[in-house]
C-alpha cells in the first residue's frame, strides 16, 4: 500500500492530500525542484572539496521518490497530516528511516522554496519598528501568550510572582521580546 502520484486519481484528491491545488503544487514543484539541485549541487562540491566523496552524483540506490513532484507530495503530506514515521513509511512503501532521513532532507528544501516565493513569515524582528513596516497598515495585532511550566519556587515571594493563578500551577507567560 503505498501512494505515488499516479495513484493520485483528481484535484479534490491532491488537495486532501496535501492541502494544494493542482496548479499550485505544479508552480510549487518546479521551483522546489530548482531548488533541490541546487542543494544536492552544494552538497556534492562540498564533499568532493572535503574529500569525502566515493562516487559521481547520481550514483548509488535510486530513491523512492524520484520527481521532484513525488518529493513535494511527501513532504506536503508530511506537513499537512504530521503522521509518525511509521505511517509515512506505510503510505509511501518506504522504510522508517528513509522517511525520517527524507523529511530532515526536503523540509530545509522546502523552507527555502517558501522564501522564494515569497510566503513565508518573517520569524523575527530586530525593533518594534521593523515589525510595524512588516505589518504595514494593519492596526491591530493579538499575541498569544502561552504558559510555560516551572518548579515551584520554594521562597515565598517567588511563589507568589510565579503563580499563574490555576490551580497548583506555577508558570510564566511568553512575551514578545525585543532587541
Amino acid at each position: 500500500m503505498s501512494i505515488s502520484l499516479s495513484d493520485i486519481r483528481d484535484d479534490r484528491q491532491l488537495r486532501s492530500l496535501t492541502g494544494l491545488p493542482e496548479k499550485q503544487s505544479e508552480k510549487l514543484a518546479r521551483i522546489f525542484g530548482e531548488v533541490y539541485e541546487e542543494t544536492l549541487q552544494q552538497n556534492y562540491e562540498k564533499a568532493e572539496a572535503a574529500g569525502g566523496r566515493k562516487r559521481k552524483r547520481g550514483g548509488g540506490r535510486k530513491s523512492r521518490l524520484p520527481t521532484a513532484r513525488e518529493k513535494l507530495l511527501f513532504v506536503s503530506y508530511y506537513l499537512k497530516d504530521y503522521p509518525t514515521f511509521d505511517v509515512l513509511s506505510a503510505v509511501f512503501g518506504i522504510s522508517r528511516s528513509k522517511a525520517c532521513e527524507n523529511i530532515h532532507k526536503l523540509l530545509p528544501v522546502m523552507n527555502e522554496t517558501l522564501i522564494r516565493i515569497g510566503v513565508m513569515p518573517r520569524r523575527r524582528f530586530g525593533n518594534a519598528d521593523d515589525m510595524r513596516d512588516a505589518l504595514g497598515d494593519i492596526g491591530r495585532i493579538i499575541i498569544d501568550a502561552t504558559e510555560r511550566a516551572h518548579q515551584r519556587p520554594s521562597d515565598n515571594t517567588e511563589q507568589a510572582s510565579m503563580y499563574s493563578g490555576k490551580k497548583k500551577t506555577y508558570g510564566e507567560k511568553h512575551r514578545p521580546q525585543f532587541p
